[in-house]
């Protein structure tokens, strides 16, 4: 559908301009009548020669649909009508895709449809559970506090996202910069030292020889050991793409001695914050368990919420199969099971959730503190190892210097 760019004067008499969609000027101009909008100037948006090529469209980001989320949710508070809110919002906009995205949603509400339906024809951007919520929100006529909770459901969702990536971000930056440091010296500098020794014309001691034998390694094989690496990784990609792939490195990674004990914490957090909020959002309980299933980020916990989904339409708790997987800790199967026996579950979750949100915390401050030292023992070892091997032979010339 074509695009008008507009400029009038509102209801208050102050002057303002944008962007509508419709089938021609005169449709464009009566949209714009029936938005209390006195339209002074209407002419077609010329077309952007690079608009359809999708690599060069700016993403949208998370952040982006937080804020858009937020500024609805407080403009339909105001009273202000959903169509009314969505085109402000579209107009205001800096992300273009995300722009467009906003003005064919405005497009489709206006034409007759759902807010939740026209959501759902832009998954990468709105989720099951977003969408699901919305259609809950509109169905109950409680839009405004739904798209709420959903902005600080999204905000925590990410604020739990950054503390993990930060958790695991951190080790990798220094073992990066470690396989670095180790590659330039075994590359350029072990084999200075080679040519230094090989004109003494004496035996090196081990530690030297096992040095500079792994320095002879990498460089005859370094691009052989790149080209491993990257075949190493695509082969994992296509296990892990697999069912029983997947399931065998997400079980072992809650198996971990470390990582395992954060991660089954963010699962749980992630969880117990996904399915109270579509709980308290009024999603039915079976359908909220399919999304949060989707949402849980490792094959085995998402097995145990299909169990839970599958028990509870035999007639049974949700607390049983929880903690007949083995996966949930005691104390939330526990918590669960009396948030069900008071009718107050989704309180109960939305505790859980805010518990393990520190628990994270605590968990993340505790394992970059664990690693700190060894990273530095590593590195320290490892090229001090490598000085104190290259340092030997002329130690035990001077040595012989000295004897004689």
């Amino acid at each position: 559908m074509p695009v008008y760019v507009w400029e009038g004067v509102t209801v208050s008499g102050d002057r303002s301009k944008g962007e509508i969609e419709a089938k021609d000027e005169r449709a464009a101009r009566l949209l714009l009548l029936r938005q209390r909008i006195n339209p002074s100037r209407v002419k077609a948006k010329p077309k952007d020669l690079l608009a359809n090529v999708s690599f060069l469209k700016p993403k949208v980001k998370v952040n982006d649909i937080v804020i858009f989320t937020r500024q609805l949710s407080t403009m339909i508070d105001a009273g202000l009508p959903l169509i009314q809110g969505l085109d402000a919002l579209a107009s205001q906009q800096e992300n273009r895709t995300f722009k467009e995205t906003l003005q064919k949603i405005k497009a489709d509400v206006e034409s007759g449809s759902t807010f939740a339906d026209a959501l759902r024809k832009y998954p990468k951007l709105f989720d099951r559970l977003y969408c699901n919520m919305v259609a809950a929100g509109e169905m109950g006529g409680i839009l405004d506090e739904v798209m709420s909770r959903l902005a600080a459901y999204m905000e925590k969702a990410q604020r739990l996202k950054r503390k993990v990536k930060g958790a695991m971000t951190y080790p990798a930056i220094v073992l990066g910069i470690a396989a670095l440091v180790l590659a330039v010296i075994l590359i350029f500098v072990i084999p200075v030292f080679q040519k230094m020794f090989a004109e003494f014309g004496h035996a090196l001691p081990l530690p030297t020889q096992i040095v500079i034998d792994i320095s002879e390694f990498v460089k005859s094989y370094f691009l052989a050991m790149i080209g491993a690496i990257g075949v190493g990784v695509f082969l994992f990609k296509r296990y892990y793409g697999t069912v029983k792939g997947r399931k065998s490195v997400d079980r072992l990674l809650l198996r971990a001695p470390v990582f395992g004990v954060l991660l089954r914490k963010v699962a749980v957090a992630k969880l117990t914050r996904t399915l109270g909020t579509l709980i308290t959002s009024g999603v039915p309980i079976i359908e909220a368990l399919n999304v949060a299933a989707g949402t849980a980020g490792n094959k085995i916990v998402e097995e145990a919420i299909y169990s839970v989904r599958s028990s509870i339409s035999e007639g049974r708790t949700i607390a049983q199969p929880l903690q007949e997987s083995g996966i949930f800790p005691g104390m939330v199967t526990q918590m669960i099971a009396v948030g069900e026996a008071t009718g107050a579950l989704d309180q109960m979750l939305n505790k859980i959730a805010d518990f393990y949100d520190e628990e994270v915390d605590a968990a993340v401050d505790a394992l970059t503190s664990m690693i700190e030292p060894f990273m530095i023992l590593f590195l320290g070892g490892t090229v001090g190892g490598i000085i104190v091997a290259m340092y030997l032979p002329i130690f035990k010339m001077a040595g012989a210097v000295a004897g004689n």
